[in-house]
Parts: structure tokens; C-alpha cells; sequence
């Protein structure tokens, strides 16, 4: 049995148990992928990240749910970021990842309400589109609830990026979990991306906010993810290409109906029409530190 550091962080947020919940566990190299997927079914939060050395990076950094390695999560890359802050592993205002994904960087921008953690994700990557009224139906909805063509877009971890046309369709939205199994199937998505249908709507839980959506999720994983990080990236992308949203910059919010309010800031380069890079920040707090006997 080995002990090994890890932290619990509640990401993109500023408080104890708003955002998404992450468990960085550190110096994480010894640990197979089984006993990975065990811990993430432990602790019930949707990802944990596991952290060891790189040669091309600062650290290098695996994503876990409770059913797979995938290659990139949003919310656990602020967490492990501040978990590494608050460790004093890497204090610079700037830090990178290896990744399945590539070298995630990391800007830490330092503020009177504490740091905010800024990754740049992978350029946009956008594939196959789906029918609207099938996508409408995995969660009980009518194809006119659906705006535009859904589409597999990937910044680091790909989703089939939904709009809806308002937030009492967000909130009617129940899982079919057989509907949502055969659409990953059918959309076949690369190896270890998501394919889930995020569903988002053009107008924030609160008045900072220019987003609302929720991801639902199927088991072994929670019904739902409280913030999305890397498919509020791949949001940003589609929104901007497909010219549904006309600032670069704009806060995006998830959980607050979870009573887990999450904020991000969004910032898009590129022509209106052709998003380049996307970048996604958010705060993070630290909410336990101990150690893990594995």
C-alpha cells in the first residue's frame, strides 16, 4: 500500500462547495488505471485528476471518470492548478500540462478576490453534425426546443454542443440514458471523448452571465456535472463559428440550479465565423488537504 498527497478543490468558484469538485492526487505515477477509476467511483464527484512528472511540461496530468481515461477535463485543470498553487509546486504566474490533449498553458492571474486560473484549450476541432429532433429527444424535448444543428466540437474533449432556444427547455431536459448510449455509439466520437449532447442556452442564470447549460451524464458517472469547463470551450467555438454569440468575451454559467453556481470567463481569437484559440478561467477554492492510502 502507498500514501499519496491529494487535495479537493471546488473549481470555478471563489467559495467552499459552489462550482465542480476535483481530488488532485499527487505524485500519482505508481497508480493503474483501475485503481484510478475506483477512487473517482469513491469519492462520487465526476473527474479526479492524477498528477506525476513530465519531461515536456511542468507536470503531467491524467483525467479520470469513474468509466475511462479521457484526454482533458476543464474544471479539474483549474483544480489541479490551484492544488499545485496552494502546495507551492509551482507558484509562477504561468504553468503547463502535459496531456492527451497536448501542453495545456495556464496563466495565474493574481486579483484582490484571489487568483483567477486561465487555460488556453486545444484549437478547436469541429465534426460531425446530428439531427436536432434525435438529440431533442434523448431528453424529452420538441425538435423546436433545439436551435440550429447540434455538433461534436472538441477544444481537448469533445461533446455534441446543443443550443436551446431557452432555459425552461434547459430545465425540462430528463436523461433517456438508452437514447444518449445509442447517439455516442452512432456519433463515434474519438477514443475517450464524451460525444454527450451539452446543452446550452443564450442567456446566464444571472445578469453577469451570457450562458446557462447542464450536462447530464450516464452511469457509472453523477447524473450531472456541476461546471463543464472543456465543453464551455468547445461552446465558445461552435457559438462563435456558427455566429450566435457576437462578443469574444463573456462569462458562461452552470450549477446554479444544482445550488453549485459556477462562473467562467470565456475569451475567443480568431475572425467572427473561425474561432482560433479558446480560452476558459475561473477561480478555484480549496476545500480539504490530506493523504490517500492506496
Amino acid at each position: 500500500m502507498g500514501t499519496y498527497a491529494v487535495d479537493w478543490v471546488d473549481a470555478f468558484t471563489d467559495r467552499p462547495f459552489g462550482g465542480n469538485g476535483c481530488a488532485v492526487v499527487h505524485d500519482a505515477a505508481g497508480l493503474d488505471d483501475a485503481t484510478c477509476m475506483a477512487f473517482v467511483k469513491e469519492t462520487s464527484l465526476v473527474e479526479c485528476t492524477f498528477v506525476e512528472a513530465s519531461d515536456i511540461a511542468d507536470v503531467k496530468v491524467r483525467y479520470f471518470i469513474a468509466s475511462k481515461e479521457i484526454p482533458f477535463a476543464g474544471h479539474p485543470t483549474v483544480a489541479t492548478a490551484a492544488a499545485l498553487r496552494s502546495r507551492g509546486v509551482l507558484t509562477g504566474p504561468k504553468m503547463r500540462f502535459e496531456t492527451k490533449a497536448g501542453v495545456i498553458h495556464i496563466d495565474v492571474i493574481e486579483a484582490d478576490g484571489g487568483p483567477t486560473y486561465t487555460m488556453t484549450q486545444a484549437p478547436p476541432d469541429f465534426g460531425a453534425q446530428s439531427d436536432p429532433a434525435s438529440i431533442a429527444a434523448i431528453y424529452g424535448l420538441r425538435a423546436s426546443d433545439v436551435v440550429g444543428t447540434p455538433q461534436f466540437v472538441s477544444t481537448g474533449l469533445g461533446f455534441t454542443i446543443t443550443v436551446l432556444a431557452s432555459q425552461d427547455a434547459l430545465r425540462r431536459a430528463v436523461l433517456d440514458s438508452d437514447l444518449l448510449r445509442q447517439h455516442c455509439a452512432t456519433l463515434g466520437a474519438p477514443d475517450g471523448h464524451m460525444a454527450e449532447p451539452y446543452l446550452v442556452t443564450l442567456r446566464g442564470a444571472t445578469k453577469v452571465g451570457s450562458t446557462f447549460a447542464r450536462l447530464l451524464m450516464l452511469p457509472p458517472s453523477p447524473p450531472e456535472d456541476p461546471f463543464t469547463g472543456s465543453a464551455t470551450g468547445a461552446t465558445a467555438a461552435y457559438l462563435w463559428k456558427h455566429k450566435l454569440i457576437d462578443t469574444p468575451r463573456y462569462v458562461a454559467e452552470q450549477g446554479h440550479d444544482m445550488g453549485r453556481p459556477g462562473q467562467a470567463q470565456v475569451e475567443i481569437t480568431g475572425p467572427h465565423g473561425a474561432p482560433e484559440r479558446i480560452r476558459v478561467g475561473g477561480q478555484a477554492h480549496v476545500l480539504m488537504s490530506g493523504t490517500l492510502a492506496l
